[in-house]
């Protein structure tokens, strides 16, 4: 779908990952260079921070929501992202991400368009919320 065609109340629900795995969390770590051990170290993540298992990086999960994004719209450039993490995401996890637009701005021919964004778990719980803004390409 290209911004031109979008209206407030426009909805997007996609599964940007299904049963996410711990080499996909390690491969994540080696991209980023974050190697803390609550990602990648199943020992330390169950035996000193009393987690079930490694998490994932909440950036991992932002890149993964943005997914949604990248589906739906075709067009447009984004100028904003901004998320607030609700729950660790755990390997297993099928992720489901929902982009809504909230509100849309048209100026001077150009149209910006904004973005509710939220990805849930396979339980339903909500794991990522947050915000994104697309303008038109110059």
């Amino acid at each position: 779908m290209k911004l031109a065609e979008l209206t407030v109340g426009d909805r997007y629900e996609t599964a940007v990952v299904r049963d996410l795995s711990r080499t996909q969390i390690v491969m994540y770590a080696g991209a980023s260079g974050d190697y803390n051990p609550l990602h990648t170290d199943e020992v330390y993540a169950t035996a000193v921070a009393n987690y079930p298992s490694v998490i994932a990086h909440g950036q991992l999960t932002m890149g993964l929501t943005a997914k949604v994004i990248t589906d739906w719209i075709d067009d447009g450039e984004l100028s904003g992202f901004g998320v607030r993490f609700k729950r660790q995401v755990w390997p297993g996890d099928t992720l489901t991400a929902i982009a809504t637009v909230s509100a849309i701005e048209d100026q001077n021919g150009s149209r910006t368009v904004e973005l509710e964004v939220s990805t849930t778990n396979q339980h339903g719980e909500p794991v990522m919320t947050g915000y994104a803004r697309l303008r038109e390409n110059a």
